[in-house]
């Protein structure tokens, strides 16, 4: 039998956030909940062992040191594994800043799940929520004080997080450059092939120099093969046709046009002007 303990509260009608339900329990194997509805957030943390958690159409399988939100009004099943059922503790709560502190933390309805870096100290907090059942004048006080702390965590945990994939992002973009610079003479380089080289989504890649460069990945292409062009322009004696050879344009006088609406001239009055200064 599954050994559950679930604290009676006192509610305080908090405006921030304020507690409905707190607990903890040991699930038997293949324990199930749902699928349910409730009308208040309600986080759950593994301490030990694992289960799946399902929402909106999307399976999520969890274990020890991680954690799972069910979102209010939404439809929500959870299931303790067979052979390893999870232990974990629960608290419900609603509040004007119940959301704001979850999407700080980085868990959205799309993302309803969570790994904390340090399990120990969360459980250590957990335990402490369930240890506030002997208390019988600031119960929900102390809760909230241990509710705060835990978002605390996960918050932090998130802004680390957070930088760990700026400086992926920019390890990602710095690797695109340098795949382009090596490559952009090629009549055949596509955005694709830059994706592939470094194994990433084109979508992504889209995405990445959006947020970085305020450009598509083609867009800064086109700019940096326009930029080379000019340069040989202004330092050889090259015709139009060898210069849209040289940074991948077979076609002059489709080159010709792009390089106007890039440099603001055509390619022979561009270097017709170069020369001339």
């Amino acid at each position: 039998m599954a050994e559950e303990q679930d604290l009676n509260i006192e509610r305080l009608h908090l405006t921030d956030m304020e507690i409905h339900i707190c607990g903890s329990q040991q699930c038997s194997q293949g324990h199930s909940y749902g699928p349910a509805v409730r009308d208040y957030f309600l986080i759950h943390y593994i301490h030990r062992g694992k289960g799946v958690f399902e929402v909106d159409g999307k399976k999520f399988e969890l274990k020890r040191g991680e954690g799972f939100v069910i979102w209010p009004h939404l439809l929500s099943y959870y299931q303790a594994d067979e052979n390893n059922p999870w232990q974990y503790s629960w608290i419900g709560f609603t509040g004007l800043k119940a959301e704001d502190y979850l999407k700080e933390a980085a868990i959205t309805k799309d993302k309803p799940f969570f790994r904390t870096q340090n399990s120990e100290k969360t459980s250590t907090i957990f335990n402490e929520m369930t240890e506030t059942g002997n208390l019988k004048k600031s119960k929900e006080i102390k809760l909230m004080g241990l509710l705060y702390l835990f978002f605390s965590e996960l918050i932090e945990n998130s802004d680390r997080q957070q930088k760990n994939n700026k400086n992926l992002k920019q390890e990602y973009l710095k690797k695109a450059v340098k795949y382009i610079d090596r490559n952009y003479s090629r009549p055949d380089l596509k955005v694709s092939d830059v994706a592939s080289y470094l194994n990433l989504n084109r979508s992504y890649l889209w995405q990445l120099f959006n947020e970085l460069l305020d450009k598509s990945p083609q867009q800064y292409l086109i700019e940096f093969r326009m930029e080379k062009a000019a340069l040989l322009l202004e330092n050889y004696d090259l015709k139009v046709r060898s210069a849209a050879l040289s940074v991948g344009y077979e076609d002059p006088f489709n080159f010709s046009k792009i390089f106007k609406k890039v440099m603001g001239k055509s390619p022979s009055h561009y270097k017709n002007g170069q020369s001339s200064r």
